[in-house]
């Protein structure tokens, strides 16, 4: 099949459906960021899960409707480490318990940019026609209903410049529809729970690395820059300081003194360490936690599957856009399922030097307000009935390759003969159930 968008230069490609799993992780946002105030640190790669949207996806243009279109996409002040002791005792603790899962104003604001540049990527299928059928689904928490809401507030700006949006309840699409099991799997799951989430054993690699040369060399560093033993400090306590940067840089746009605890290698070797935690509970690491995402991946082909059956029929298509809100925890199962981001090597407490170029890298896969989206295209003068639906996917607003083909565009039914035994053969409840024991006596 020819690369990308000569596939389909003689073909009229029009976009019939489009589905986001639009994802944020757990940290909440409290403070606006005006861009004209960006700061960046140089640790800001490195932080997981707990990267900004931004630092994941350099080249954002500040006008969130002029967004900036993947090639690909078919046609349509710090102080001195003298001085770091009295910086660091100097610095406020602003960080309360309530604050823990809720979205506040940075969040909602990567989730209103979002919208907007969604809406001026995909005019066609965000349309001001279409805003009724919007179709929006959210787990129960707090940070996903309110990411869903300041979406649809992003969506209201595009259409009504300068007018505030009314209450969610009142918008004619209606409030977003809460589905745990669909969008917290992982809460559902009897054998992951048991398996992974309870076990104490799960995270074997995790608690190696922890206690490993790369760390413990961390350890002496802190330790003689605080000017503090270092049997003080553990890993625990050192993630913890690298976290408070993240924080202060996601949260309030400043670079704290706690990001001049750390240096590039820390930096590495501590978002290796987070790394390993999402790899072994929500990637790779076992079956389980992909497999438990089935029931998320057959909904996304179901949807696809009722746009492409009411084309044909020359039906208005009932659900032209579907925006899921879930967590970093709902997405990295879900790519891991499909084949993304897989290394040659598991991730191991052992190899830190080998999988310096992995491929599995949390922060650039499921930064906050990650996002993934499946576009769906009606090529309305194919040849063959099979070569009139052709999908795409763009991972964080970037064309993301077929894992089968490394393709950037394929034939739907390529695809979906590609996940034949995900779609036929993955049930959640068998993949969930636990194996039964024999407690009968023998006799």
């Amino acid at each position: 099949m020819p690369r990308g968008p000569c596939s389909l230069v003689r073909v009229s490609a029009t976009p019939v459906a489009v589905l986001a799993v639009a994802l944020v992780s757990s940290l909440c946002r409290c403070s606006l960021l005006e861009p004209e105030n960006s700061v960046v640190s140089a640790l800001s790669p490195y932080f997981g899960t707990k990267t900004r949207y931004e630092d994941a996806n350099p080249g954002l243009l500040p006008d969130p409707e002029v967004p900036r279109r993947d090639p690909e996409l078919l046609e349509e002040t710090s102080a001195g480490r003298g001085d770091l002791g009295a910086a660091l005792a100097d610095w406020p603790l602003w960080y309360a318990d309530w604050m823990d899962g809720q979205l506040v104003e940075k969040g909602r604001q990567d989730m209103r940019q979002l919208a907007l540049r969604l809406a001026s990527l995909f005019p066609a299928l965000f349309s001001r026609e279409n805003y009724g059928r919007l179709q929006l689904v959210t787990s129960s928490k707090h940070r996903c209903v309110d990411s869903g809401a300041a979406f649809l507030q992003g969506l209201w700006q595009h259409y009504h410049p300068g007018l505030p949006p009314p209450d969610i309840a009142d918008m004619e699409c209606g409030p977003p529809r809460i589905n745990d099991k669909l969008m917290r799997f992982f809460d559902h799951c009897e054998k992951f729970l048991t398996q992974v989430e309870r076990n104490a054993t799960a995270l074997y690699h995790v608690e190696a690395f922890k206690t490993g040369p790369e760390m413990q060399n961390i350890l002496k560093k802190v330790a003689d820059i605080l000017q503090v033993p270092v049997n003080n400090l553990n890993a625990d306590l050192i993630q913890v300081a690298f976290f408070t940067c993240s924080f202060d840089l996601a949260i309030k746009g400043v670079k704290s003194p706690w990001c001049d605890v750390f240096d590039i290698d820390d930096a590495k070797v501590l978002e290796y360490l987070n790394d390993l935690k999402q790899y072994w509970k929500r990637g790779y690491g076992y079956s389980i936690n992909s497999r438990s995402s089935c029931t998320l991946f057959q909904d996304i082909f179901q949807h696809l599957d009722k746009a492409v059956k009411q084309k044909q029929r020359s039906q208005p298509v009932s659900s032209p856009v579907v925006l899921q809100f879930g967590h970093a925890e709902t997405l990295l199962p879900l790519l891991s399922l499909m084949g993304y981001f897989k290394d040659k090597e598991p991730l191991t407490a052992y190899n830190y030097k080998e999988q310096m170029h992995r491929k599995f890298r949390s922060g650039h896969i499921v930064p906050y307000a990650s996002n993934l989206i499946f576009v769906l295209y009606h090529c309305k003068n194919a040849k063959t009935p099979k070569e009139e639906f052709r999908v795409q996917m763009l991972l964080n607003e970037k064309v993301l390759p077929l894992a089968h083909s490394q393709e950037t565009v394929s034939l739907y039914e390529d695809l979906k003969n590609h996940y034949k035994d995900i779609l036929q053969s993955c049930h959640t409840s068998e993949e969930c159930e636990l194996p039964k024991v024999n407690t009968s006596d023998e006799l």
